[in-house]
């Protein structure tokens, strides 16, 4: 299944994509699509729907992030190797964890923000992953029966923030709009395989990074384990897995971006986001 959710910021409506690429109303069954509606039975009743028995959602509404009411957004850092080697940087022994304030989750489609006193905005395409179930002190062999589904992440970063700022790497994560997310989130039985997934970005028409989830120094896998350590993961929890190289930081020279330009990004089966930067809102 592909869910989405529709609507105005802050009253979104859950949804679902049909094979006519239609979007079909399910207020009606469900409220949201978040970790509540995310554990396999409640997954295992909406695919039991018949699609046409759902409203046809009229015209074009604004796409929301696919996941609401997101308790934790997770991120992992240097987590593809040839993207730790544009950045001159060696593969960590350990993953590197940090947090992006849920506060930046925005829709696939949504204006990113230029932060005031930018210098250095970033993007990052990365696979999200979305949890279904609780997880704590998981093995590797069980991590992917905790995921729900998949879906696009744009890890959009300040640099001069995250790296020249003193403390943690979320000062120059969280700025609202810095984690446009879906459009879709793509259930986990329809990705058999997380890490065969190509992933793309553009900026205004000029391809920038052009990769693959094949790439990741630490798996899917590894990750949910990894993380289920240290803190217990929850339904609707969401975790930005790492981008392949191509981020602007590693362009010779360096490239970042400015007001006006867009952003087009894609992972295999999971859709395309776009977004056109603007300056910061008050």
């Amino acid at each position: 299944m592909k869910l989405l959710r529709f609507g105005e910021l802050g009253a979104e409506k859950p949804g679902l994509l049909d094979a006519d690429g239609q979007i079909r109303d399910l207020s009606s069954r469900i409220n949201d699509i978040s970790g509540a509606t995310l554990s396999p039975a409640a997954l295992e009743n909406m695919r039991g729907l018949d699609p046409n028995d759902l409203p046809v959602v009229a015209g074009q509404p604004r796409i929301g992030a696919c996941v609401g009411a997101v308790g934790k957004l997770i991120a992992i850092g240097l987590n593809y190797a040839d993207h730790a080697a544009e950045a001159n940087m060696a593969l960590p022994e350990e993953p590197i964890v940090f947090f992006k304030a849920t506060s930046s989750i925005c829709g696939p489609n949504d204006a990113v923000e230029i932060p005031r006193g930018s210098t250095k905005t970033d993007w990052e395409v990365e696979l999200g992953v979305v949890i279904g179930t609780r997880a704590k002190y998981v093995s590797e062999a069980d991590a992917l029966s905790h995921v729900a589904g998949y879906c696009i992440l744009n890890d959009v970063s300040e640099r001069d923030f995250q790296l020249h700022r003193s403390g943690q790497w979320v000062k120059g994560k969280s700025h609202d709009t810095f984690a446009p997310m879906g459009p879709w989130l793509v259930t986990a039985d329809e990705v058999p395989d997380p890490q065969n997934l190509a992933m793309t970005l553009s900026v205004n028409g000029q391809s920038m990074q052009d990769g693959s989830t094949r790439t990741m120094h630490f798996s899917v896998a590894t990750v949910i384990s990894h993380l289920s350590q240290f803190m217990t993961l929850y339904p609707g929890d969401v975790i930005a897995t790492g981008t392949p190289p191509g981020v602007g930081m590693g362009q010779k020279p360096q490239v970042y971006l400015r007001e006006g330009d867009e952003m087009v990004l894609s992972i295999e089966g999971l859709g395309e986001q776009r977004q056109t930067c603007i300056a910061a809102r008050d």
